[in-house]
């Protein structure tokens, strides 16, 4: 029966899958042919929750978890990405690699990640990579933030003024590093707007873990929004064959640089408005955490990564 179930059962795509756990306090093992987890209730009936493996992009493993090995098998050969984080979400950190514990799969796509190491290897192509980056964060930002409806209530929108600036700045940075200090312009730019529209005294300061005040809070669900988007970067770079530790425009001596890179493609357009919006409305952790996970399905988040990939493959090729 097993078997039987193994050869009906097909993995979905990457770039489709629906679903991503964040658990915490639980035990994740493999049960009966199925991935599940139960939670620590000092009750005399365990009661054993599934994890929909082959439809699951990836799975945060919060305070007081514990994976076996026979379920950490299950999931590399189901592709799913696990990542071992705080409370909440963040900070992420596994033994493994610094960003992830990714499959091992040798079937794989290589040209993809030959492609991109050629261009690594060239300052040029790779200020070319970094600048397209940066380029596509716009549009994306600028399409997204003029659908929200929160932020449209608000009176939120892109400072056009900024935004040229920007554009201004990507076109003549001739390093890495000047694209790095006009990034954190335009960043500044986008959180003084965002301060703004929902009357918050807002300064970043990651890490900070507190909920003394709204500008804690909103930080708080901007640090577990940031490891949102790293499971998504994560997931894709690793289904395209490409290698964390090739970072085109941030953590040159870091090892998961390149999470960072494409995760930031999202983080201006959904995790910043998002994290506001439910810290305004009082809303906790865990219905911040829903909300982000449900918009980034809405708008096919993996689908876009994979895509973006492909075509800035194709243009430094």
């Amino acid at each position: 029966m097993s078997q039987l179930r193994q050869e009906r059962s097909r993995p979905v795509m990457l770039s489709k899958r629906a679903c991503v756990f964040y658990l915490e306090k639980v035990r994740v093992v493999l049960k009966d042919d199925r991935i599940v987890y139960l939670t620590d209730n000092s009750q005399p009936v365990e009661y054993f929750y599934n994890i929909p493996e082959k439809n699951t992009a990836f799975l945060l493993l919060g305070k007081g978890s514990s994976l076996t090995d026979a379920a950490a098998r299950r999931l590399a050969e189901s592709n799913v990405m696990v990542g071992f984080c705080g409370s909440g979400g963040s900070p992420l950190f596994s033994s493994l690699d610094l960003t992830f514990l990714a499959p091992q799969s040798e079937y794989r796509p290589t040209e993809y990640m030959q492609i991109w190491m050629k261009a690594w290897l060239d300052d040029d192509a790779r200020l070319l990579m970094a600048k397209i980056l940066l380029l596509e964060r716009i549009v994306l930002v600028s399409q997204s933030w003029k659908k929200n409806l929160d932020l449209i209530q608000h009176g939120i929108y892109i400072d056009e003024n900024a935004l040229n600036t920007f554009k201004q700045d990507i076109d003549r940075s001739e390093n890495q590093q000047e694209l790095l200090a006009a990034e954190g312009r335009w960043a500044k730019a986008l959180y003084k707007e965002l301060a703004k529209g929902f009357n918050i005294d807002f300064k970043r300061d990651e890490g900070k873990n507190s909920h003394d005040s709204l500008t804690d809070i909103a930080n708080n669900y901007l640090d577990h929004g940031n490891y949102i988007a790293y499971g998504y970067a994560a997931v894709a770079l690793n289904g395209m064959g490409i290698s964390f530790a090739l970072p085109i425009l941030h953590g040159k001596t870091r090892r998961g640089g390149l999470v960072f890179d494409l995760a930031d493609l999202v983080k201006d357009a959904f995790v910043m408005p998002t994290a506001f919006i439910c810290a305004s409305k009082g809303l906790n952790q865990k219905e911040f955490r829903m909300q982000l996970i449900e918009i980034c399905q809405d708008q096919d988040l993996l689908d876009y990564m994979f895509s973006f990939i492909t075509d800035i493959c194709s243009k430094i090729k």
